[in-house]
């Protein structure tokens, strides 16, 4: 097995009384997506603060860039090798850190040159990165011109000007449209594809699904449950869900139609029944020809409501 890139162990990190993660540990192997999902204040964009050395952990270690067994220690340690491991990272935040006074090439020579990277070579790049991200056409314009999909993609673009082992992405795609979405999580997959790894986190469980090879799931500042995607699925639900709504349909949540189900929740003014099979109940909600019903598969937001629960969050 591949060394990890990133190996956190045992982080803890506190406010005042508050503890916003506690003893959280992961790993990301080359070529893989980590999702780190969660509600607000469940420690997810603290644990990707220590992580780049933006915030110091109470306790814990966060190892960089194992070598091999058997190879010469050349392990980094954040934060006393920072600027080491950041040469190697690309990082794309939730709030636009674009130079608004600088075109879309602009920012991409001036962020390389961060890096001490020579204007030549990252001019040799640009194109490549300005058409990865469909923005050539937009390589004189500024970031006040653009669409926020357009910014999220010159965001990208330019977190791979140094072309990084692995990216750090805390919630990439938040505030954009559907198809904005679709057209970054096409370029995201096409990195995963080209080898590159990604630390990913977000408040969408479908991005999770569709770019995601294992998920960390986090609540409270506590890891609660790590997996591929399918297997914390089967692991923590039934396999069906059948969504009833309409006139009178919560009166049938202390009904004999629970008998069809392993579980019942109730969220606004839909029934969820969580079953083995739903065939039963789905014939004995023949009998209900005024409700509306929806039967699919268990899915991802299934069980990010199942683990940490239903109720509204505050930002935290």
């Amino acid at each position: 097995m591949n060394e990890p890139l990133l190996d956190v162990r045992h982080l803890r990190k506190s406010y005042g009384t508050t503890t916003v993660v506690d003893d959280v540990s992961f790993a990301i192997a080359p070529g893989e997506c980590l999702g780190v999902i969660g509600p607000n204040g469940a420690g997810k964009t603290t644990t990707i603060r220590m992580a780049l050395g933006l915030s110091v952990p109470d306790s814990g270690e966060i190892h960089y860039f194992a070598s091999p067994a058997g190879a010469p220690d050349t392990t980094l340690h954040m934060p006393r090798d920072a600027l080491a491991i950041k040469a190697q990272l690309g990082v794309v935040s939730q709030f636009d850190t674009l130079d608004p006074d600088f075109s879309c090439a602009e920012n991409l020579l001036v962020y390389g040159r961060y890096f001490g990277m020579k204007s030549a070579a990252i001019r040799a790049r640009t194109p490549e990165l300005l058409e990865f991200a469909a923005l050539t056409h937009k390589a004189d314009a500024k970031p006040g011109e653009l669409s926020g999909g357009m910014k999220r993609r010159l965001s990208l673009a330019r977190a791979l000007v140094n072309d990084p082992r692995l990216l750090l992405l805390d919630e990439p795609t938040t505030g954009l449209d559907p198809q904005a979405r679709h057209l970054m999580w096409e370029r995201l997959q096409v990195l995963l594809q080209q080898g590159k790894s990604i630390l990913l986190t977000t408040h969408f469980m479908d991005e999770a699904e569709r770019l995601c090879s294992r998920l960390l799931v986090l609540d409270h500042g506590k890891k609660i449950a790590e997996g591929r995607p399918r297997d914390l699925i089967a692991e923590h639900l039934e396999p069906d869900v059948v969504e009833v709504y309409g006139v009178g349909a919560l009166a049938l949540a202390d009904s004999p139609l629970k008998a069809h189900a392993a579980r019942v929740e109730v969220s606004g003014e839909t029934l969820f029944f969580y079953t083995d099979s739903a065939r039963p109940l789905l014939a004995a909600l023949d009998a209900y020809p005024q409700l509306r019903t929806l039967h699919r598969p268990a899915n991802l937001e299934d069980l990010f409501l199942k683990l940490t629960g239903r109720q509204i969050r505050q930002d935290g």
